[in-house]
């Protein structure tokens, strides 16, 4: 079954599952993928709001799992989205 099909039994809206399957193209071995809110904006030719909108969509949805990370300074680097 391919990855995508859950995404038709939910009621996601569509800005959540174009970045769902932005993201899983992107993922690692460990289905972890780590663009910025700006790249997946950028790409995905969204605003920045609606990214992030659509990153809580799916959190809230269960799909994803978002982790802040730190360079070794403490400043903010991309968060780690973990598709679940």
């Amino acid at each position: 079954m391919p990855y995508y099909t859950k995404l038709y039994q939910t009621d996601l809206p569509h800005r959540a599952k174009l970045v769902y399957i932005y993201l899983h193209d992107r993922m690692d071995a460990e289905h972890k993928a780590w663009p910025g809110l700006n790249t997946i904006a950028k790409d995905l030719s969204l605003s920045r709001s609606t990214a992030k909108r659509a990153v809580k969509d799916l959190e809230k949805a269960g799909l994803i799992r978002k982790e802040p990370h730190y360079r070794e300074n403490g400043s903010a680097t991309s968060n780690r989205y973990y598709l679940l």
